[in-house]
């Protein structure tokens, strides 16, 4: 069973957000190692959210709620939040609701800024990251390949394709009201990282020219070299001249006192866990946009998703869940009939048929399972699923369990 708990920036705040991407993510690789119902599970964590995402065995009922709650109180213990406070800051979706929901984050319709770019590529390393630590299971696999293509489609066939929306121009544009001119503004950036990379292409699509770089891991200056930008190795100095500061790191924090009292900058804070003290927005003359003001003034009317996409997400949803229901009759249909194919192809060979005769009946049997393959599909996405176990059953006499299937006394799958 698909299990995903999220906590994103409509139900949690950032500083809930901020202990879970420093804590639950080892919390949840633990689970896999140490549950026996866990057998895979992918973590992404963003500047506006974290979510877990869990293949789980439900041996007995009720076996949601168990997994649910063991993971909420491995979260809660790893990030040092109370679990009633997690547990109120996560909803919980379950199967095709868990498909739909991370078809609609990789596809930008959850974001901040509706439409981000940003999205789909943090959606694509969170996978890579889980493979890389053996944390995937076949499931899993399926339901983010099929994500991705999925918002390759809202792209294709929406008004969001080419929207180039992200939470670094939005940013960028609620700057626009306290910087007169980007052209003249001596800006410094804290990051050598992906981010970092598109801040710098967001601030020259405004016309900063002035940019200086500082990376605390030493990093300033292959980057900068690589964007023409200007090194800095050290920060407080070139602070003191900046007008504006913006980070987007994992590794470091700034203080207060590396501001001069009375002196006018602009500190833009995109990291998350945060870069910069909040006591730096009390600095007389400065002044502090975080991510929890950022997303206050979010534009939602402005971004917001055309049904269009919608309805693409909520289609891919059932399918995938559909062809999740259904692929256990395909499959026993397909093992029936290769079995047939091999059959004759045993009797061919044994009477001196060679490989073109073999090529051409596996050709014949692709053909012929094309078209009930395609049908049984149909069939789930209308919740026929019943009428598919029916009808292999008695025209093949093939009894197949599909997944959620129950005793006939109380057969969920019954169409009215």
């Amino acid at each position: 069973m698909l299990l995903c708990l999220t906590a994103n920036h409509r139900n949690a705040s950032l500083d809930t957000l901020e202990r879970l991407s420093v804590g639950a993510p080892d919390a949840t690789r633990a689970l896999v190692r140490d549950e026996i119902f866990v057998s895979g599970a992918v973590v992404l964590a963003t500047c506006s959210r974290f979510e877990a995402y869990l293949d789980i065995d439900e041996p007995l009922t009720g076996g949601e709620a168990v997994a649910v709650e063991s993971v909420v109180e491995a979260m809660a213990a790893a990030s040092d939040v109370s679990p009633d406070l997690l547990r109120s800051s996560v909803a919980v979706h379950q199967g095709a609701d868990a498909a739909a929901h991370l078809f609609a984050v990789t596809s930008g319709l959850e974001s901040v800024v509706v439409g981000e770019d940003e999205i789909s590529g943090q959606v694509r390393r969170a996978l890579d990251a889980a493979r890389a630590d053996g944390l995937t299971s076949g499931e899993l696999e399926r339901l983010f390949q099929r994500a991705t293509h999925t918002s390759r489609g809202v792209r294709n066939r929406t008004q969001l394709r080419g929207a180039h929306r992200s939470l670094v121009r939005l940013a960028l544009e609620l700057a626009s009201s306290r910087v007169a001119d980007w052209s003249a503004a001596r800006i410094v950036l804290v990051g050598t990282g992906r981010y970092a990379a598109r801040t710098v292409d967001a601030l020259r699509a405004r016309g900063a020219g002035d940019i200086h770089v500082f990376s605390p891991s030493g990093r300033a200056e292959g980057f900068a070299v690589q964007r023409g930008l200007l090194p800095v190795t050290d920060f407080a100095a070139a602070a003191a001249q900046a007008d504006v500061v913006i980070t987007c790191t994992a590794d470091a924090v700034v203080h207060a006192d590396a501001f001069a009292s009375g002196r006018r900058v602009l500190v833009i804070d995109l990291g998350l866990p945060r870069n910069v003290d909040p006591a730096v927005g009390e600095v007389d003359g400065v002044e502090l946009l975080d991510l929890e003001t950022i997303r206050l003034h979010a534009p939602l009317e402005e971004f917001s998703a055309h049904a269009d996409a919608r309805a693409i997400v909520g289609d891919a949803a059932t399918e995938f869940h559909a062809d999740r229901e259904v692929g256990p009759a395909i499959a026993a249909l397909r093992g029936e009939v290769l079995k047939v194919v091999d059959d004759e192809i045993a009797r061919a060979r044994a009477r001196g048929a060679g490989d073109d005769v073999e090529a051409a009946l596996r050709h014949l049997a692709g053909v012929l399972l094309h078209k009930p393959s395609v049908r049984m599909r149909e069939l789930a996405v209308e919740g026929r699923v019943g009428d598919v176990r029916s009808a292999l059953e008695l025209l093949h006499g093939l009894s197949v369990d599909t997944p959620g299937a129950v005793d006939d006394d109380d057969d969920l799958w019954a169409t009215a």
